[in-house]
């Protein structure tokens, strides 16, 4: 669940601003229905939905499953998804320094600058 504060190759900064994941919900939230739907065409396709029998449900805890083991990952990619509409690829990132966002509130009052 613990982010980098820094990208580990360019040095751009993960958290942009304060409760800049919120957003990411919204992605996540995308993702998982894609995921569901995809694996419900699946499970239509291999093994078909029957009102005589309990197949549906069968389908309904498989996919709980599928979306917990996956929700780690879904993070990772929503966070990565949500930062790419914000940092746009600069293709001169091994010479050019990423820009550094305005931080309001991020330090207490009276507490230095952290040296770069």
């Amino acid at each position: 669940m613990k982010m980098n504060e820094r990208c580990p190759a360019c040095g751009q900064r993960m958290e942009i601003e304060v409760g800049f994941w919120y957003g990411t919900s919204y992605v996540s939230y995308a993702l998982t229905v894609a995921l569901s739907v995809a694996t419900c065409i699946a499970w239509w396709v291999l093994i078909g939905f029957s009102l005589s029998d309990t197949r549906f449900f069968w389908w309904m805890g498989i996919n709980m499953i599928v979306l917990l083991l996956a929700q780690p990952y879904l993070m990772r990619l929503s966070r990565a998804i949500w930062l790419s509409f914000f940092v746009k690829y600069n293709p001169n990132w091994r010479n050019e320094k990423p820009e550094e966002p305005e931080r309001l509130g991020s330090k207490a009052p009276g507490t230095p600058e952290p040296e770069k």
